[in-house]
């Protein structure tokens, strides 16, 4: 390996730096805001660190973050909101992506390609649709409903996602099961699905990541505050005369759930990085 002379490492270093700044002074920032209890608006000037240390924000939006429920009820509709189009879309998306991965049959590309512009059309473009769509079905004013539309909007990805996984699975691991007398359900579950693993949780995480931070077209399927999401939420607090570090705070008990999950992952996103390997 050649090594870099000592003014180039200087350069990745501060350019490293550079980076890291630009991604921890927003959190810091979120931080000094949330404990501040001298806040009774919109911050003012700068502070590295909170004027009155106070806990009272995060009091607060624990117990009466919106109108209507507690965080751990808003908690609990993203959660189900999120978690279900998570599972729904790597349910269904992995059955159809190993269908494109390994099968040849007519309007194959046309599906693909059907999929890649749903990748790329913006979540507004489909709006129109599933709203007729779901009054229809009756569907539209209930966490189900929101459930439905999260999954429209990250199902395309997580095919793609885990299309690409089961074709770096080679077909001769799956004809080695046959001969052994496995059925095509058993060599999938046993020997493909095992190895897609890392692209699932990725397409799965993603999927959570939709539903769970979404909320500008949410506000249109949600007419009942028992159905209003975390992100909702705080979307809202914006346009209240509120003490920013309230702001914070929800936005702080917000973010655990999503880095608890991704550690419970951190396995499987970085275990076998490289798709197809397989260990003695």
């Amino acid at each position: 390996m050649r090594r870099l002379s000592l003014p180039r490492q200087i350069l990745y270093q501060l350019l490293l730096a550079l980076v890291a700044l630009f991604v921890l002074v927003p959190i810091w920032g979120m931080l000094r805001l949330a404990f501040d209890g001298a806040l009774t608006g919109a911050p003012l000037d700068f502070r590295l660190w909170p004027e009155v240390f106070s806990l009272e924000a995060f009091q607060k939006v624990w117990h009466a973050p919106s109108q209507s429920l507690s965080f751990l009820g808003l908690l609990r509709n993203s959660l189900i909101v999120a978690g279900g189009a998570a599972l729904t879309s790597v349910v269904l998306g992995a059955s159809m992506a190993y269908g494109f991965a390994r099968f040849r049959f007519p309007g194959r590309r046309t599906g693909l390609f059907a999929l890649l512009l749903g990748t790329l059309l913006p979540q507004v473009a489909i709006m129109t649709p599933l709203y007729v769509l779901l009054t229809m079905l009756g569907v539209r004013a209930s966490l189900f409903g929101l459930m439905i539309v999260y999954t429209a909007f990250a199902m395309p990805f997580c095919i793609w996602n885990m299309r690409a996984s089961f074709q770096a699975v080679s077909v001769e691991l799956e004809e080695s099961a046959f001969l052994e007398g496995a059925t095509a359900l058993a060599a999938f579950w046993r020997i493909t699905l095992p190895l897609a693993l890392p692209a699932i949780a990725v397409a799965g995480l993603m999927a959570f990541l939709v539903g769970y931070t979404e909320f500008a077209i949410g506000w249109l399927f949600v007419e009942s505050g028992e159905n209003v999401t975390l992100a909702m939420a705080v979307s809202g607090m914006m346009g209240v005369a509120e003490p920013w570090s309230y702001l914070a705070a929800l936005a702080i008990l917000m973010s655990l759930p999503v880095v608890l999950i991704f550690l419970l992952l951190q396995r499987y996103l970085m275990h076998g990085l490289l798709l197809g390997r397989i260990e003695e």
